[in-house]
């Protein structure tokens, strides 16, 4: 890892490393932030001592990193339109990544400081989104193209209707357990089982299901929000070191070819779809240049891209044998292909078949550049761990007793954490972020609906208007970061 920040110069080297730090203190801040959530119920039903809970979570956090993989990683990255991604440039890169993270840090401290269960993904994607915006401002880009609108819509589809499905399928859950088991010891609350039964842990059962379940969460929570660590170090890797990281380095061979093969088969598919596709392409005519100016993706340009990318790679075994700007040149090649192949696949008059195709091979094209060292999980995977470990009472707090009116019976904790895992591992098979956070938190309140033990107003409201300001808040305030610490560059 060290060989490949050697050469560089110092004050390259002493802003990639405090942005490195910068993503790590993010994740740090996130472990106690939202991981609180994780261990919350199994803390306040005290099925589990607070070390021991903060401990394992702590450790599922790390694994859930480890083996999460980098789908939210990158469909967190695309947030930003392809434009900003291919315009590699280290002082760019340093705005992009100081303004979204310092915007970011911001919000989840002052959230955390006064106990609110505010979501670290809503503050990551808003802070995203501000960089793109306002880097839309700053180069008289339309605002439609500021930002990858389609992903954010389906991202923000999965936080909008994952809490809706936590408090519904949470209520549902609740109302279950109490059919089948209506007298049940479970639908005590630790209070209630220290009075009457003079007991301070939870029956057997129950506190196996809530420790179990509450190591899901943190698992999940560790694949799903981990990866969005790992997207952001991409990015300053990306912006500041881009010969190093622009494309994965240790590629094999094979790996190589089949990315040159992707190529070669999407050019035939398009010469194969050329009645539907011939003019949305430009298919069979000359068009000089293989981008356009500024770095913009133009389907129009599809071809001599596609030749462009195949004369580069051309004999290529290993993507070392390339110079720093070919490399460069390979991901903006790949990055505009696999741009134009999706905006393909949403036309008309394509059949399904032939969408289906389209999709394997934007997999095989972008093999090679969606990828994160295995240093850089691990990073991410260290400081999402630790930072579980701190700083969790005040959530836990919030959520065992200051939802409801009445404190957290033992199947109440069983139900909001088991939908919370649910939902949370639904979410990473289709590579979407979720807040833990907010799954969790309106678990909680949809059993206490269905419990019928009344929701208190005020932490209610304050989660709410957490859920609603988190958004435009870190949105201005990283927007209006970027287009300082640009004027700063450019001046």
């Amino acid at each position: 890892m060290i060989d490949l920040f050697s050469g560089l110069d110092a004050w390259v080297l002493v802003s990639l490393l405090l942005a490195l730090a910068f993503v790590l203190a993010f994740e740090f801040i996130n472990g106690f932030h939202d991981t609180a959530n994780a261990v919350a119920t199994v803390i306040y039903t005290k099925a589990m001592p607070p070390h021991l809970a903060v401990f394992f979570s702590g450790v599922f956090n790390f694994l859930g990193v480890l083996l999460g993989g980098v789908g939210v990683a990158y469909a967190i990255v695309h947030l930003l339109p392809v434009e900003l991604l291919i315009n590699v440039n280290t002082g760019h890169g340093l705005a992009m990544v100081f303004s979204l993270l310092a915007a970011a840090i911001t919000w989840n401290l002052g959230t955390w400081y006064f106990g609110i269960p505010a979501s670290s993904s809503h503050t990551l994607i808003g802070s995203i989104l501000g960089v793109g915006l306002a880097n839309a401002l700053i180069n008289d880009i339309p605002l439609a193209d500021g930002v990858n609108w389609q992903k954010a819509i389906d991202i923000a589809a999965s936080l909008v209707f994952s809490p809706m499905a936590g408090f519904l399928i949470a209520a549902l859950i609740l109302i279950g357990l109490k059919w089948w088991r209506p007298l049940s010891k479970m639908h005590k609350t630790p209070e209630q089982r220290r009075k009457i039964d003079d007991k301070k842990h939870p029956p057997f059962w129950n506190r196996l299901v809530l420790v179990i379940s509450a190591m899901a969460v943190s698992f999940v929570h560790g694949s799903n929000d981990g990866q969005k660590g790992i997207g952001l170090i991409m990015l300053v890797l990306i912006g500041i070191v881009p010969a190093q990281f622009v494309l994965d380095l240790t590629s094999t061979t094979y790996q190589i070819e089949r990315t040159r093969d992707a190529t070669l088969h999407l050019s035939q598919f398009y010469q194969r779809n050329n009645e539907t596709l011939g003019e949305f392409l430009a298919l069979g005519k000359s068009v000089e240049g293989d981008l356009p100016e500024k770095f913009r993706c133009n389907p129009q340009q599809t071809e001599p891209t596609i030749a462009a990318l195949l004369g580069t790679l051309k004999g290529v075994a290993d993507y070392h044998s390339l110079t720093s700007e070919q490399r460069i040149e390979v991901r903006r090649y790949l990055l505009c292909l696999d741009d134009t192949a999706k905006k393909v696949s949403k036309l008309p008059g394509l059949a399904a078949r032939e969408k289906a195709d389209l999709d394997k091979l934007r997999k095989d094209l972008t093999t090679t550049t969606e990828y994160a060292p295995f240093w850089v999980i691990l990073a991410v995977a260290l400081a999402l761990g630790m930072g579980t470990m701190i700083g969790w009472k005040r959530v836990v707090l919030t959520i065992g007793e200051k939802i409801g009116k009445q404190g957290m019976t033992y199947s109440q904790g069983m139900s909001a954490q088991i939908t919370t895992a649910s939902l949370i591992g639904l979410a990473n098979i289709f590579s979407l972020p979720v807040s833990t956070t907010h799954v969790l938190s309106s678990g909680v309140a949809g059993t206490m609906v269905a419990n019928k033990s009344g929701l208190q107003g005020g932490t209610v409201r304050n989660i709410l208007l957490a859920w609603v300001l988190t958004l435009p808040a870190t949105v201005g305030l990283s927007a209006g970061l970027f287009w300082l610490a640009s004027k700063a560059l450019g001046s």
